[in-house]
């Protein structure tokens, strides 16, 4: 993701999340992080044929732990592997960080992403009450140990 692929990640981005939709800042706040030999970040796009920015993804790394920050693919494109492209950049950049967990957040009433995650590897451990907000909705946290072997896993058995 580069500065110039916020405005339609934020179109998106208010389109599948609309109340708990991220800011421009805080988007700029993650691509700051996202370059250069001292990154801990890495965003990603992806685009259609005709260059329509049709999802795009985020992870944050510290030390040994990676954490999803954010995963989106437009709803035309549910069902098309877009969402698992998307989850392996972001494990093998885990694996790049030398993470050897991946943690996440998602929306308890959000089981297609779930299932998703759970076909990588993903297990979930616990709770976070009123996490997505204004809704007050609750996010399921699932965790992943060795991102490197989830991958092969996943790409073995979808592909």
């Amino acid at each position: 993701m580069r500065w110039w692929d916020i405005g339609p990640v934020l179109e998106l981005e208010h389109e599948l999340f609309p109340e708990d939709a991220w800011s421009a800042g805080m988007f700029w706040s993650e691509l700051a992080h996202a370059r250069g030999p001292q990154a801990t970040r890495r965003y990603i796009v992806a685009e259609d044929a005709a260059g329509r920015l049709v999802g795009y993804a985020g992870l944050a790394a510290a030390g040994d732990l990676a954490d999803v920050q954010t995963i989106a693919a437009a709803r035309d494109q549910w069902g098309t592997g877009l969402g698992a492209r998307l989850l392996t950049d972001l494990l093998r950049a885990a694996t790049a960080f030398e993470c050897a967990e991946v943690l996440l957040e998602v929306r308890v009433d959000n089981t297609r992403a779930q299932k998703l995650y759970e076909r990588f590897g993903f297990e979930p451990i616990g709770f976070r009450r009123g996490y997505y907000q204004p809704g007050n909705v609750d996010a399921l946290v699932m965790r992943l140990t060795d991102p490197a072997q989830a991958r092969t896993e996943s790409s073995e058995s979808n592909g």
